[in-house]
């Protein structure tokens, strides 16, 4: 069964092939390759003719990576487990402090339904949804809050704010 993939806030076809680090470089297309492998084969993926997205895993410091991962067009951030969540900070790094503007895509089993309406406000642009989840209601629930109480990536008003004005 293939992953459904929200992106910009619909359903569409992934049009990115995750790549194992021992599986052979497709001719030609879109790949996700792991950091690790980004790290060992960049000049090699450089120089083919894919166009290449990188998995960083949750422990990361993206400060120290953003130099070798900046120009690519998607960074795919981990969510491994609902405890752990060093990916939102992760995301709003990249979309606060250093202006990624590329795709951002949230993977793990902690993508669920509850959560994509806070990782919309950190930044994330695109989702891949476990199996079993209703895309229409994943969709449904970026709505569900009409009024945030905290600054985001989103730069939508918070209420603190709102009443000042």
């Amino acid at each position: 069964m293939s992953t459904t993939l929200l992106r910009n806030l619909k359903v569409e076809a992934d049009d990115y092939t995750l790549l194992a680090d021992d599986a052979a470089l497709p001719a030609a297309g879109k790949v996700i390759v792991s950091h690790a492998r980004w790290h060992a084969e960049r000049d090699a993926l450089l120089a083919s003719n894919l166009v290449v997205g990188i998995k960083i895993p949750n422990t990361v410091d993206i400060a120290t990576v953003l130099p070798e991962i900046a120009e690519r067009p998607l960074i795919a951030l981990d969510f491994p487990a609902f405890p752990d969540g060093r990916a939102y900070s992760q995301a709003r790094l990249l979309a606060e402090r250093f202006a990624y503007k590329g795709e951002l895509r949230a993977t793990g089993k902690a993508v669920v339904r509850d959560q994509i309406g806070f990782m919309v406000r950190c930044g994330f642009t695109s989702f891949e949804l476990r199996d079993g989840q209703d895309p229409a209601a994943c969709l449904a629930a970026v709505h569900e809050f009409s009024v945030p109480y905290q600054q985001a990536a989103d730069h939508v008003q918070p209420v603190f704010l709102r009443r000042r004005a």
